[in-house]
């Protein structure tokens, strides 16, 4: 073999160890997409080891501020101006008492143009990629998000998927070396606790204030206006947090996200004493299905149960209905049991007590959420629960909303209407004298096999909303979160315009 040869062999061989080094180098990079990776530890958090204050010495709050205000991030969000019919909006309950624009709305019939919009919140970067947590509600329905940093770059952001059950979004910036929060447990909070609240109240810049945890698994109803199945197990603080904050950070003094800040309690609107902030450790599995599925991958354990704090009539009416005593804080009491659900299957029945899921105490129904909404369907779980004064242990298979074990995959807005759907070409356009509009080339299995819509026609407006395009089409349907819309449009060669009502499905 001579000297050509040889070196043409090291070449070949260091240029695959090369290719195997950067494929492999991707290989992992999508592995963690969205991810913390385990030990690892960002630049933000440099010199500072989380050391905890000896008991009876002064807590110093300046190692865990310093460390986290640059991974927390101010989000502002621009929605455009949307035309809309008198059936979609909200009346305004002044509007009669000072002749407002709705009062006049509704005296000449027409439609109504809800102007731009803009709105700000906070949100928390969780990868060194530009993963950021936040809020739903702050993030919903959005045209445009812009993220700036404490270090005032700003930078286009784009939704990664949310979940309005739980109040949960994810958002991506572009770009690598970004500082981050490294999760905490907040299974290990503890009432008393100290922790401090990052964020953008008021539009101001990057605030820090410090309270103390006053309560957990506390549940206030406020998802139950963004969801028809609300998930709510909140961290309560009495940390200052106004709007703004939504989406922010909860931190320990070791600088670890605990929880994303959510809600306050306020007869004002403003801070009045409380604020509740959503458990790190049930959002990080929320986030880690967003990333990863494209929505939640939510596990159910096939029960009805009993709500709290309820009346004393009500506990008589509750414990003829189950024929057990009603004791407050005991566990959660089992209502009822629909078949084929995992309970069901399982063996549990009306009057059961569940006190433990896992290992872990549940003494009410937020406790119980928080747990479950840890866990996807297909994973086994342990239960205890309390029958006729004995103690009883099963294992059951958590399955899905539908009753299996499937993985649920995100279904776009233009897919459940299920139809062959195209731009109209400017031909067609021109000779029926529209500016645009989408063609019902084909009518599937989806939403419009509801309606009396035939294959042909061609869709001008929703909620008297124009569309000329697919992209306008998607934009209105989507601004109708859910609810019903009305297609209008025509049939090329036919006079007049015809009209087709649609429920969305909602979550």
């Amino acid at each position: 073999m001579n000297f050509k040869n040889i070196l043409a062999i090291v070449a070949i061989s260091a240029s695959t160890a090369i290719v195997s080094v950067w494929g492999y180098g991707k290989y992992v990079e999508r592995q963690f997409a969205g991810v913390q990776e385990p030990g690892k530890l960002p630049v933000n958090y440099a010199g500072f080891f989380g050391d905890k204050a000896a008991p009876g010495t002064a807590v110093d709050f300046t190692a865990a501020a310093t460390s986290a205000t640059p991974a927390v991030v101010h989000i502002k969000t621009r929605t455009k101006a949307k035309q809309v019919s008198n059936s979609q909006r909200q009346r305004n309950p002044f509007a009669d008492l000072f002749g407002g624009d709705d009062a006049f709305g509704d005296f000449f019939g027409g439609p109504r143009v809800i102007p731009e919009q803009r709105a700000s919140g906070s949100g928390v970067i969780i990868t060194d990629d530009g993963y950021i947590v936040t809020n739903n509600h702050v993030v919903d329905g959005a045209d445009e998000i812009n993220v700036t940093m404490p270090n005032k770059k700003s930078y286009k952001a784009t939704v990664i998927g949310s979940d309005p059950s739980s109040d949960i979004a994810v958002i991506k910036i572009e770009g690598k070396g970004f500082p981050y929060l490294v999760y905490g447990n907040s299974d290990e909070v503890k009432l008393g606790q100290w922790v401090l609240a990052i964020g953008y109240p008021l539009n101001l810049d990057v605030t820090v204030t410090a309270g103390i945890v006053s309560a957990k698994s506390r549940s206030i109803g406020i998802n139950g206006q963004q969801s028809n199945s609300p998930v709510e197990s909140f961290i309560q603080t009495d940390a200052a947090v106004n709007p703004g904050n939504s989406g922010g950070a909860l931190i320990n003094t070791n600088g670890e996200l605990i929880g994303i800040n959510s809600a306050i309690a306020s007869p004002t609107g403003s801070y009045a004493g409380y604020s509740y902030a959503i458990p790190v450790n049930m959002a990080k599995k929320i986030v880690t299905d967003i990333v990863k599925f494209g929505t939640v991958q939510r596990a159910y354990i096939g029960i009805n149960y009993a709500g709290e704090n309820i009346s004393d009539e009500a506990k008589k009416q509750l414990e003829k209905e189950i024929g057990v005593a009603y004791k407050e804080g005991e566990g959660v009491y089992v209502t009822g049991v629909p078949e084929g659900g995992a309970a069901a299957n399982a063996g549990l029945k009306k009057g059961d007590i569940i006190t433990k899921v896992n290992g872990a105490n549940v003494t009410n129904g937020p406790e119980l959420q928080e747990q479950v909404a840890r866990y996807k369907p297909g994973d086994k779980i342990s239960l205890v629960y309390k029958r006729g004064g004995s103690e009883n242990t099963v294992s059951l298979t958590l399955k899905n909303k539908a009753g299996n074990t499937d993985v649920v995959k995100v279904s776009g807005i233009m897919e459940q209407l299920g139809g062959d759907l195209e731009n109209v070409d400017k031909k067609t356009a021109t000779a029926n004298e529209i500016a645009g509009g989408v063609l019902v080339k084909k009518i599937g299995s989806g939403l419009l096999k509801n309606t009396k819509m035939q294959e042909g026609f061609i869709i001008t407006s929703v909620n008297q909303q124009e569309i000329k395009n697919m992209d306008d089409l998607k934009t209105a349907l989507v601004a109708a979160k859910g609810g019903s819309v009305r297609l209008e449009g025509i049939y090329p060669g036919y006079n007049g315009t015809y009209a087709y009502p649609l429920n969305l499905k909602s979550e």
